[in-house]
Order: C-alpha cells, then structure tokens, then sequence
C-alpha cells in the first residue's frame, strides 16, 4: 500500500501545486479574473479523483481485486493525505519566498469583486483572514482546511464503489 499511496499521492500534491500556481497567478495578473465556486469544487473534485484510481490500482494489482471498505477508505485517506501535505508543504514555501504579498493582492481582488452592500463585511472577514495569516500554525491549518476536505469526501466515495468482497473472475 506505501507505494501506491507514496505514488498516487505526490500525483495528486503535483496537480493541486500546478492549479494553486495557475490560480495566484490569475489573481496576480488578471484583475478581472473571478473565480467561481462550483466551477473550483468541481476542479478539486476531478483533481481528487487520483484517489479512486489509486485505490482501484491498489485493489487490482496488490490485493487480487479484493478490498474491504475499511482498507479502501484508510488507502484514500493516505493519499489524500500525501497530496494536501505536498500542496501545503509548496504553499508555505511559495508563500514566504515568493509571493509575501498574497494577502494584499487576495484581499483587493476579493473586495473588487464584492457587491457595494456586502462590503463592510467582507472587509471585517478579510481583516479577520489577515490577523489569522500572522501565525504560521494556522497558515498550515487553513491550507489543508481548503483541499482536505475534499479529498475526505472523495475517499469515502471511492471507497464505497471500490469495496470488494470477492474478486471478479
């Protein structure tokens, strides 16, 4: 299971670098760039979806097409793990290297793009997100908040369609 896991894992952290890269830069140099929230969820779902096809690979090639749901979601669940923490691991180090001006350039592109009556609090919550950016425990908690979740979901899913009592002939 550690190769499949290790593998498909750094797959996924791979791919969810590439689109955090693709977004910030988005917000850096198109300021009409607005994202879109179930076009996004719908994004991490499809980028998540290397957890199925790990632990399908998992089942198929190293448990003779047999897996309990059990072993299906803790295979997942690695996974899942394994790529938010290299997508978390890249966003610490692009962050404070690289782009140490993300909040400012978030925070506008948010506020630019925020109905006139939803302003002050958007403005409250942003000035909130800012003052939790200051620490860098909760950096690291509020990047995997974003993209675990997810995989969570995704690995429950793959699990429940993946479990396998008996192998096909």
């Amino acid at each position: 299971m550690k190769k499949t896991v290790v593998v498909f894992g750094l797959i996924l952290g791979v791919i969810l670098c590439i689109n955090m890269f693709v977004m910030v830069y988005q917000m850096y140099n198109n300021p009409q760039f607005k994202g879109n929230d179930l076009l996004g969820y719908t994004l991490l779902v499809v980028m998540f979806s290397m957890i199925f096809f790990g632990v399908r690979d998992f089942r198929n090639k190293q448990l003779g097409g047999v897996i309990s749901f059990g072993k299906a979601l803790s295979s997942g669940l690695f996974i899942a793990l394994v790529g938010c923490s290299l997508y978390v691991l890249v966003w610490l180090f692009y962050y404070y290297l690289f782009v140490p001006d993300f909040l400012d350039v978030y925070m506008k592109h948010v506020l630019s793009h925020t109905p006139e009556a939803e302003l002050p609090v958007r403005n409250e919550q942003m000035n909130q997100f800012r003052s939790m950016y200051g620490n860098p425990l909760l950096v690291v908690l509020l990047t995997y908040l974003e993209v675990l979740p997810v995989g969570v979901i995704v690995a429950l899913v793959s699990a429940l369609i993946l479990r396998r009592k008996v192998a096909l002939s």
